[in-house]
């Protein structure tokens, strides 16, 4: 897709970081938008303003783990505005224990968010897109961890962010193969500026675990609010500058990051290939970069 003016967006995660980013280029590409997000409070602070800078956009509050609120959202987003052209399934989280002392709450919550939220958008929204014939555009949000390998302690983010990059390349090349018109990115960001520190403040209630918040649950938020909040985060517009260019230029792959771990990235392909046992290498790779 070339050209986004007058073009309709649906964003999930939209209410804080990247997805907010990404709703604020839309505005700003006067591109109409639909914001979705489980948090209330943000959601509506982001339709005020983004209203507020001239953007024609509508908030809609959507748990993207529950099918029935993924199929209502595209049909408020058709309703509204006719048609959707953009799909950014962004809505993501983090868990940090132990993979043994995980609950299947913990496994169902981000598998739901990560991955599920992904596939319902896909296969909600592209058969719309389908049925328009127009040119469209899916952006799958992944993660540098979903290139980098396992990591201990994030074990469920680490799995799904890795899904989420296969499931965008088979979608590639099915799209390829069958329409030219509507194609397929994955974002895979490093570190961008947001509040993603702390992803429990969005855990639905059915979901709860009275032993999720452990000691070393809040270390992992301390180091990584550190992390998000440094100057080595990138600022959250730049990422939405890289994803943007990637749009146009029909990338199935839009790092936001190249370069920054490319020899972790090749080290762990060494691995593989060599058949050698996994090396952590992200402990050093940060004590380096927060020097």
């Amino acid at each position: 897709m070339k050209t986004f003016k007058g073009k309709v967006a649906v964003v999930t995660g939209a209410a804080n970081g990247i997805g907010r980013g990404i709703a604020e280029r839309c505005v700003e590409e006067a591109m109409k938008v639909v914001l979705a997000d489980i948090d209330q409070a943000a959601l509506v602070a982001a339709e005020r303003e983004l209203r507020a800078a001239g953007g024609a956009v509508l908030a809609v509050k959507a748990d993207v783990t529950q099918i029935e609120d993924v199929r209502a959202l595209a049909q408020t987003a058709l309703d509204t505005f006719g048609k959707v052209h953009l799909l950014c399934n962004n809505a993501g989280l983090s868990t940090y224990k132990r993979s043994w002392q995980m609950t299947l709450a913990d496994w169902e919550w981000v598998i739901g968010v990560n991955l599920w939220g992904v596939i319902y958008g896909i296969n909600v929204f592209l058969p719309v897109m389908l049925e328009q014939g127009e040119d469209a555009h899916i952006v799958n949000t992944s993660s540098e961890a979903g290139i980098i390998g396992g990591r201990r302690n994030m074990a469920g983010y680490y799995a799904t962010k890795s899904a989420v990059i296969a499931l965008s390349e088979s979608l590639y090349h099915e799209l390829s193969e069958t329409t030219p018109r509507i194609h397929v990115s994955v974002l895979i960001p490093g570190l961008v500026r947001s509040n993603a520190w702390d992803p429990n403040r969005y855990r639905p209630a059915r979901l709860q675990d009275e032993n999720n918040v452990t000691q070393d649950y809040e270390e992992f938020k301390r180091k990584s609010r550190r992390l998000f909040e440094s100057d080595q985060a990138m600022d959250t517009g730049q990422a939405v500058d890289v994803l943007f260019k990637g749009i146009r230029e029909d990338k199935l792959y839009i790092r936001t990051h190249p370069g920054t771990k490319d020899d972790i990235v090749r080290a762990r392909i060494d691995d593989l290939l060599g058949g050698d046992n996994p090396v952590d290498r992200i402990p050093a790779y940060r004590d380096k970069v927060m020097k």
